[in-house]
């Protein structure tokens, strides 16, 4: 493999692991604000010890995640300079405005507020100290918000001028209203709800399996999260159906891409499975709803969608010779299956847990088994999150940035094959010993040890392969 595969494999990996730490830090963020405000509107003595401890037990999930995600991002800018100097010498004037008003207007807020939330809690008073970390949720979605300006660009480009061979900005208002910004950061931010609403249904139900002790804060606890996943769940359907509809318009070889719909239909059917010859420009067999994507793209059942192989001969028309469709169309058809079919699975999954946390209350004892194995579902969002940002990102292709530079000019031109290989291996062994502290989707292993440290009792809740390890909580909640 040459140089240019090699560095998109390594961007894919440490994008990918990045972006298992992103939707929980944008989710869990907002989740933990509002734990604090129950806290410090709530009444009896008792109950404010139990929530407090509550606070810091789910911002310790919070903060191992932050931290996580901050390294990771690191990483990815170092690739920008040393794998695609050429798409930064293209797109530096541009790219590199939101990456700067991340780190001054979002980043810089988290890392202060986050600080003196850690170290602030009988040193501020109760309400500032929320305020602390409705500041720091508030600057998680922000910095999320830069990132996805800067990607949206890449994607539909507004705003600019080529001046000698550069893209320089001309318009930085029509670069934050780009329309797939709202489109992708919406779908963003419903997807990082939902992510950490998830984990705190899982952990919930964990403690009300295991812990007769504090059985009863977790109960309230995950009926508060249920009705925050479920708006996120809703969040995600209602903003992907929007932005897909926008893809008509915006970028119709990505929307036909991932339906694998090779010739323009009006009506257009939607593909249940299809078996993908790419090479030939048609799928060889396929399970077909008829109507069902017009449907999805026009809100009605008649109306032309678009096909593969005719947007391939305008593009051709517009760019020149070239070959101008993904060259994934099958890991794109099926990974919007995946997300598709992991989201619906976990919209069931919540409505049975809403169900019986709201109107059998009493009878989750009965169910200790199935409580129990509530967090080998915990990999589901994380699945369904990494498959959508591999079809966001591959369906840009073969662009780097969709009209006006190509992936295949955007490497380094004096990185050589082994120069990648050496990173990738180094990259690749790191990442899989992290994923195996964190954030594995191995079989779980839950060891329960008490110590004594200086004259505190804390548990540890270890998870080997698991998705928890290394969260502990003090006072034995």
């Amino acid at each position: 493999m040459d140089a240019l595969i090699l560095s998109r494999l390594q961007f894919a990996i440490t994008t990918v692991y990045h972006f298992l730490f992103v939707p929980v830090t944008l989710g869990l963020s907002i989740f933990v604000a509002l734990l604090e405000t129950w806290y410090i509107n709530s009444g009896s003595y008792e109950e404010r010890i139990k929530l407090k401890k509550l606070v810091k037990f789910f911002g310790t999930i919070f903060l191992i995640n932050f931290a996580m995600g901050v390294v990771t991002g690191i990483v990815q800018e170092f690739h920008f300079g040393m794998n695609w100097s050429e798409y930064a010498r293209f797109m530096g004037d541009i790219f590199g405005a939101p990456l700067a008003l991340e780190a001054l207007t979002a980043f810089f807020i988290e890392s202060t507020f986050i600080g003196l939330w850690i170290f602030g809690w009988d040193k501020l008073s109760e309400k500032l100290h929320c305020l602390c970390i409705w500041i720091v949720a508030f600057g998680s979605n922000l910095s999320a918000f830069w990132i996805l300006v800067a990607n949206s660009f890449m994607q539909h480009p507004v705003g600019y001028a080529i001046e000698d061979g550069r893209a320089v900005m001309t318009d930085f208002g029509a670069l934050i209203t780009n329309p797939y910004v709202f489109g992708e950061y919406s779908h963003a931010f419903f997807a990082g709800i939902t992510t950490g609403g998830f984990l705190v249904i899982v952990v919930s139900a964990w403690k009300i399996a295991t812990d007769s002790d504090s059985r009863e804060i977790f109960i309230r606890t995950i009926r508060r999260a249920v009705l925050y996943t479920l708006l996120g769940l809703f969040g995600v359907m209602g903003s992907g159906h929007m932005h897909a509809q926008y893809l008509a318009e915006g970028n119709p070889m990505k929307l036909a891409s991932f339906e694998a719909l090779w010739e323009t239909e009006n009506p257009a059917p939607f593909a249940v499975v299809a078996d993908i010859n790419q090479k030939a420009g048609r799928n060889d067999f396929e399970i077909l709803i008829p109507n069902m994507f017009s449907f999805m793209v026009h809100n009605s059942f008649d109306g032309e969608v678009k096909g593969i192989n005719d947007l391939q001969r305008e593009a051709q028309e517009k760019y020149g010779s070239g070959y101008y469709i993904p060259n994934d169309v099958r890991g794109m058809f099926w990974s919007f299956r995946t997300m598709i079919g992991v989201g619906g699975l976990m919209m069931l999954i919540v409505l049975f847990t809403a169900y019986q946390v709201f109107f059998r209350r009493n009878k989750l004892r009965d169910h200790l088994c199935c409580l129990k194995m509530m967090p080998l579902l915990l990999p589901l969002p994380f699945i369904a999150n990494s498959v959508g940002w591999y079809i966001a990102e591959a369906g840009r292709q073969p662009w780097i940035v969709v009209g006006l530079q190509k992936t295949s000019v955007a490497v380094s031109p004096n990185l050589s094959s082994w120069d990648v290989w050496v990173t990738l291996i180094g990259f690749t062994v790191i990442y899989l010993f992290l994923a195996r502290q964190s954030c594995s989707f191995g079989a779980l292993k839950l060891l329960r040890r008490r110590r004594k440290c200086r004259g505190l009792k804390y548990r540890l809740v270890y998870i080997d392969n698991g998705a928890l390890h290394g969260i502990f909580h003090i006072g034995g909640l």
